[in-house]
């Protein structure tokens, strides 16, 4: 699986430029029983930084975090945050933990969202 951003070329802009793939990521603390939501171009880079940034953030609290699903967005960082702020405005367990399992396409304000196959926790714990 490739976790770095996808660039390219826009196509039918005026500004010609590289553009990147914006993912929704759910992430899971084992020993907190938590999950989190987030968005980023770059997945690989930021379940690392879940895990070991120095900064005292909700996340590294609960530290290790597993990644548990990953869905391509697409390249408009906007639609991207307001993809997360739809999830976690739900309040919903249940929601997240469908959005965890393979079988689940997500419909409705989600269904935008492409799940990415195989994701493998490369920088969790345990």
């Amino acid at each position: 699986m490739i976790l770095s951003p996808q660039q390219g070329e826009r196509k039918g802009s005026e500004k010609s430029g590289p553009f990147f793939m914006y993912y929704i990521y759910v992430i899971y603390s084992e020993i907190a029983d938590l999950y989190y939501v987030g968005y980023t171009n770059e997945p690989h880079r930021r379940l690392i930084e879940h895990n070991s940034k120095p900064f005292n953030t909700f996340t590294s609290k609960y530290r290790p975090w597993q990644m548990k699903a990953l869905f391509e967005c697409g390249i408009s960082q906007s639609k991207a945050i307001s993809t997360e702020r739809f999830i976690k405005k739900q309040k919903s367990r249940r929601l997240i933990e469908m959005l965890c399992n393979p079988g689940f396409i997500p419909g409705g304000n989600l269904s935008q969202l492409v799940r990415v196959p195989q994701v493998r926790d490369t920088a969790g714990g345990a």
